[in-house]
Order: C-alpha cells, then structure tokens, then sequence
C-alpha cells in the first residue's frame, strides 16, 4: 500500500470507532501522512452560558484532526501534551475547519499543528500537539 492508501485506512478505521467526532458531528475532509483535515458546524448544544461555542469544544475538534494526522502512518500514537489559544469565537451556524500539519516527526515523537478557521476563514483557534508513538502498536490491525 502507498503512505495515502495507509493513511485512508487509518482514517477509515480510527473514524468507524470515534463515538466522540461523531457526537459533535465532525467529518473528515482530507488525510494524508501526517495531515488532516476535519470539519464541524456549531450547533445550539454546543453554545456556552453567552451563546458562543464552548471552548472546549473547538479544541476538541481541534484534538481530532491532530489525532487522525499523528495516527495516519498507522503506528498508534497517543498526545502527550498540547496548548491552544483561542483567538476568536465560534458562533451558532458557523463551520469550523481544523487543518492539522506535521511539523516534526522524529522517533517516537512528534510536534504538529493545527489551526481552526471558520467559513470567512477567520481564524478562530491556534493548537499545537506533542504525540507519542507505541511501540509495536497499529491502528488497523489488518494493515500490519
């Protein structure tokens, strides 16, 4: 299989047992080795006490999309840690889009980045992500 056949795989499998992504109603746009990209629209159970969406909510979409670009080489890797800024609200009806890119990839770690825009492509969130490899472990058993 080439990386992006992997990568689809991955995603496929990671995607069929995510109850958490699909609770929030988040589809997957694009996977390749290393990046994803991840899409939510906020809905009126995702607003706060002041009708904005939680933050906590954007940074879990936000923590999807690095899962699925630090998971995409099937080895099962896990986050070992991550900041996120929220630089702008998300409101009722918007689209948020969060685009995660491999910034460093060496052993069992990595560092990646994932930026959260909303349909006007205004940036809404910066998030960075440090992963953790397993050894040994795959995502989709089957592509071992």
């Amino acid at each position: 299989m080439t990386p992006q056949q992997i990568a689809e795989a991955v995603r496929d499998g990671m995607y069929a047992n995510d109850r958490a992504s699909k609770m929030m109603g988040m589809e997957i746009a694009s996977i390749s080795p290393g990046g994803a990209t991840l899409m939510m629209t906020v809905r009126e159970d995702m607003l706060n006490g002041v009708d904005i969406c939680h933050g906590g909510l954007i940074t879990t979409l936000a923590d999807s999309a690095f899962a699925f670009a630090c998971n995409s080489y099937n080895e099962l890797t896990v986050a070992s840690g991550f900041s996120v800024d929220i630089v702008a609200p998300g409101r009722l009806g918007d689209r948020l889009t969060a685009v995660a890119t491999e910034v460093a990839l060496a052993g069992r770690t990595g560092v990646y980045d994932i930026t959260v825009r909303n349909q006007r492509d205004e940036l809404v969130a910066v998030f960075r992500g440090k992963s953790y490899r397993i050894k040994g472990k795959k995502v989709v058993e089957t592509l071992a």
